[in-house]
């Protein structure tokens, strides 16, 4: 995985990715762009959520898929997930807070394939490099770590599912908690549960969702 920082590749992603923080408004803040590394490095994952890419609203992207900054209302994807874990494990989800850094330091590694957008544009920053490097480091984690739960919702994080060993990790793939997909198979689907019960049947400690 470092040699990839030194391709050719890389470069030009990172020189777009400056340029366009010079010239537009890019969510998130720069410093928060590799900010799921830093609170869930890879000795520490034990779960991936895979996003696609930021949210694209004011005040909203931190640098973890489907987490907003404090304060901020939740999305409609992320009302979803905690209607989920309420019907799932039978607890109680505070829906004025939708800041998930908790899960982050208990080795949830809320991963989007994009890690930058423009304000307001959703997907801008779509295949210019984002993907092969976040393709890398799924890669990296299914290669070099065992009995990982990969959770992925809707079609774009399905299409990931040929970069993980499945013979060495659980992956667990519903659609997307979307208000336009939640109710064709979301909703009912169970992932946290199942992701607790993989975690503590293979030695690890289940996650406080």
């Amino acid at each position: 995985m470092r040699d990839y920082f030194d391709t050719g590749n890389f470069r030009k992603l990172s020189d777009f990715v400056r340029a366009e923080y010079v010239n537009k408004k890019i969510y998130p803040k720069p410093q928060d762009v590799f900010k799921a590394f830093s609170l869930t490095p890879f000795d520490k994952v034990k779960v991936v959520i895979l996003g696609q890419d930021p949210y694209h609203g004011a005040g909203q992207a931190e640098g973890l898929s489907f987490s907003v900054q404090p304060g901020v209302k939740l999305p409609p994807s992320l009302q979803n997930i905690y209607k989920e874990i309420e019907n799932d494990l039978g607890i109680k989800k505070d829906f004025t807070d939708g800041h998930l850094e908790p899960w982050a330091r208990q080795g949830v590694f809320l991963l989007n394939a994009i890690l930058t957008v423009v304000a307001n544009f959703p997907a801008s920053h779509q295949g210019k490099g984002w993907e092969e490097f976040t393709d890398k480091v799924i890669e990296t984690i299914s290669e070099k770590k065992e009995h990982v739960v990969f959770i992925l919702w809707g079609n774009f994080a399905r299409s990931k599912k040929v970069l993980i060993d499945e013979g060495k990790h659980l992956i667990i793939e519903s659609p997307h908690p979307s208000p336009f997909s939640a109710n064709n198979g979301f909703f009912g689907s169970k992932p946290f549960s199942k992701c607790n019960d993989y975690l503590i049947k293979n030695g690890g400690e289940k996650i406080s969702w």
